[in-house]
């Protein structure tokens, strides 16, 4: 058997396939909610009867704008879930930003839509996950 014939492993492969793995898991989630978060803000920019209101909540918006703010972090959130497919070092960075903007302003909007923000919530917190988990040297 000549080493042509033999199957050649190189160390830390499987590190580097997991961290791919977990990478297109945040990308795709990412652009999972950034599309629901588009779609969420523009039913509410063009005012659909979807929508609860809760009087007396805290954190209290008008419903438009708070359209345009889920409109704007969805549409960005596509841009970085995109940038995350093609493996670009900067859409590390700004998925876990965007994430959090995401997790923050569907918090604020828990009282008009309850359940789906709170699936959000827990959808961005599994792409902060995933892109925070993977070591640097594993990596690109």
């Amino acid at each position: 058997m000549t080493t042509s014939d033999t199957t050649h492993h190189r160390p830390g492969t499987a590190k580097a396939a997991a961290a791919g793995g977990l990478t297109i898991f945040a990308a795709v989630m990412l652009f999972i909610t950034g599309t629901m978060g588009f779609c969420r803000g523009l039913m509410a920019v063009l005012e659909d009867k979807v929508f609860l209101r809760t009087p007396e909540y805290v954190f209290e918006f008008d419903l438009t704008s708070w359209g345009w703010i889920h409109i704007v972090l969805g549409a960005i959130a596509v841009v970085v879930s995109c940038g995350l497919f093609v493996a670009m070092k900067w859409a590390r960075v700004c998925g876990v930003i965007i994430a959090g903007l995401l997790i923050i302003a569907n918090f604020l909007s828990v009282p008009y839509y309850p359940l789906w923000s709170l699936t959000l919530i827990a959808l961005n917190g599994f792409v902060i996950w995933g892109l925070c988990v993977v070591k640097r040297d594993t990596l690109y």
